[in-house]
């Protein structure tokens, strides 16, 4: 699931959040995809319970995947920003715009590192859910 556009926009931290937002969905959702396609036991006859299991933990696994680059995409953008504005306030410590830049571009670094923390909690809590529900019909592959 790509960002709207097709590109994370890294410099504004407000529309970074918000496209990982809808990045999401398909983890926000999952309890109510397990309900509408994994059959109960009395209706597992009705439908591949396997195949549908199958297909939602690669979309999840997808999903996961994209989230973790554009985040780590993201950081490294912003790492070189930090580095460049540390260069420039060594050779002008006294600049002001230059040291305000720097804390803004500080900061930003570590609300998106921080977002990390949160993607692991989003991805171990569908995990979680997933299991619970696809146990009996799908055996996800070991992940490294």
């Amino acid at each position: 699931m790509a960002a709207p556009g097709g590109v994370l926009n890294c410099e504004d931290f407000s529309m970074f959040q918000e496209v990982l937002k809808v990045m999401r969905t398909i983890d926000d959702r999952i309890v109510h995809a397990l309900n509408t396609t994994v059959p109960t036991a009395s209706f597992s006859g009705k439908v591949d319970a396997t195949q549908t299991c199958k297909e939602l933990y690669e979309s999840l696994m997808e999903a996961h995947l994209s989230r973790d680059k554009a985040i780590k995409s993201c950081i490294t953008e912003t790492s070189a920003v930090v580095g460049q504005l540390r260069e420039e306030r060594a050779k002008d410590s006294d600049n002001l715009s230059i040291i305000k830049q720097l804390r803004k571009e500080q900061t930003k670094l570590k609300l998106m590192q921080s977002e990390l923390n949160v993607e692991e909690v989003v991805n171990d809590r569908s995990l979680k859910v997933f299991k619970e529900r696809c146990r009996i019909h799908y055996t996800p592959p070991k992940i490294k």
